[in-house]
């Protein structure tokens, strides 16, 4: 089933902490057998000062949701 799943597919998470809800697949990494859900799953990472980035600060990232705990939604 994870085989089907790709970008802009709508998904049910069917395990985990965010169990029951629907979102929208926006990225599919299939080398690590995950996927990044629209507004799901967000962390906060804090990003070092560097030349190209000379105030640091944070920035919000996709954390993946494994492929085996979706399924896809009808539409």
């Amino acid at each position: 089933m994870s085989k089907c799943l790709k970008t802009g597919d709508t998904v049910k998470i069917i395990a985990g902490d965010n169990k029951g809800k629907v979102a929208k697949i926006v990225k599919v990494d299939k080398k690590t057998g995950k996927a990044m859900l629209e507004g799901i799953n967000i962390r906060t990472r804090h990003m070092k000062a560097t030349q190209f980035n000379p105030q640091g600060g944070t920035k919000d990232v996709h954390v993946g949701i494994d492929l085996s705990n979706l399924k896809k939604e009808d539409k």
